[in-house]
């Protein structure tokens, strides 16, 4: 089954994965999550961010704009792992076995091991999320309060339900819950989805997670975007005291990161990586 054009507004495209620039390692996690670690030079107790892809991407994201804050970060000081979750980008796995619930274990397992690595302090993580990753950094931030001090949204999902079967579509959906499996073509690649991974869009709510997180917020979307409807609500309801709305001026959901001018893409990643300075 292929999706139409319209049903990918939010669905981040693929971006392949880069050779790891200097300060960078390619490192294999638990579950054979394949991740890379950017480590600035002569970090002795680095600040670091978490960064969650979305839908059918992978680490570096649409545009290499993962790669390109995790460079953006390390000007800072900050250090940064980016993962591909498992059945994504050069993980085990495949995307059969995607849930909400794997994702957000995925998550967890690369919070540990960022805790862990020299030069980093574990009481001054961050995380960020883009498109779905975005609704799963923020269950991974409210599930963990007392580790990460700062979450960012890109783009982000505000309903798991609504936007992941509105974009996917009812035909499809339909074939997941009576034949328990359904292919779809996004496009760029084709993959596999099984009932549990819809029957997961109804288990957690982001709405509830982010009004239990008490740390500091920034969420960026682009006012042509389906996800510029959740961000002000959203704020709201975020219990602390540093937060942030920014619906960016004529952006879509992947900052212009795939056409010649970058402007509005690079700004992005400015600005997250401003946002991480200060509040980390």
């Amino acid at each position: 089954m292929r999706l139409l054009p319209a049903s990918l507004a939010f669905i981040t495209l693929l971006s392949l994965p880069a050779l790891a620039a200097a300060g960078e390692s390619v490192v294999t996690l638990e579950g054979g999550i394949a991740a890379t670690l950017n480590l600035p030079e002569g970090a002795t107790s680095a600040p670091a961010v978490l960064m969650l892809h979305g839908f059918g991407s992978s680490r570096d994201e649409v545009g290499g704009m993962y790669a390109r804050e995790a460079a953006a970060l390390a000007k800072e000081g900050i250090a940064s792992l980016r993962i591909d979750f498992q059945g994504f980008g050069k993980s085990d796995g495949d995307t059969g076995a995607t849930t909400i619930d794997g994702q957000l274990a995925d998550a967890k397992v690369a919070a540990d091991f960022l805790a862990k690595q020299a030069g980093i302090d574990p009481k001054r993580l961050g995380v960020l999320g883009f498109s779905l990753g975005g609704g799963v950094a923020t269950l991974l931030a409210a599930d963990e309060p007392e580790r990460f001090k700062t979450l960012v949204t890109w783009s982000s999902v505000g309903d798991f339900s609504k936007d992941m079967k509105g974009s996917i579509g009812a035909k499809a959906i339909a074939t997941a819950e009576t034949e328990g499996v359904v292919g779809l073509d996004l496009g760029w690649r084709t993959i596999v989805l099984k009932k549990g991974f819809f029957d997961s869009l109804e288990t957690h709510k982001i709405d509830k997670a982010i009004a239990s997180y008490p740390g500091a917020y920034l969420a960026i979307a682009g006012a042509k975007d389906f996800s510029a409807a959740y961000p002000e609500g959203f704020a709201k309801l975020a219990k602390g005291s540093s937060k942030e709305v920014w619906i960016v001026p004529e952006g879509d959901h992947i900052y212009g990161s795939l056409g010649a001018d970058q402007t509005m893409a690079d700004s992005v990643i400015a600005k997250t990586a401003a946002w991480f300075r200060k509040t980390l």
